[in-house]
């Protein structure tokens, strides 16, 4: 039982920067991996990035890679997403998720169990 809340979306001219923010409940949030995932309307829900859960290991889409960062502060049951570079492209509402106990970093939408309500990012050109 793990509930995700996103914060940090708004609207940034292309080249600037965001931080995402994703709030998670419970104890063990050291025992999930998290992800990152964006969808745009009218497009299928993509990966972005994940990290596993001590915060040594992180996966990028090659899409976003060089400009984001996903990081994660196990004490404040958090994870977080920088953003820089900013694309027009990159706009789309952007999900963190939760999966627990993972053998290898997911980035499958279907390999995901939580999921936050999503911030929207809009990047102007």
């Amino acid at each position: 039982q793990v509930q995700l809340v996103e914060s940090g979306g708004g609207l940034v001219q292309a080249g600037g920067s965001l931080r995402l923010s994703c709030a998670a409940s419970g104890r063990t949030f050291s025992d999930y991996a998290m992800g990152w995932f964006r969808q745009a309307p009218g497009k299928e829900r993509e990966f972005v990035a994940a990290i596993t859960g001590s915060g040594r290991s992180t996966v990028y889409a090659d899409s976003v890679k060089g400009r984001f960062t996903i990081s994660r502060d196990n004490a404040k049951n958090t994870v977080y997403l920088q953003m820089n570079s900013l694309k027009p492209e990159d706009t789309a509402v952007y999900y963190c998720a939760a999966v627990s106990l993972p053998t290898v970093l997911a980035i499958r939408v279907r390999d995901y169990m939580y999921w936050g309500q999503g911030t929207q990012v809009t990047v102007s050109s």
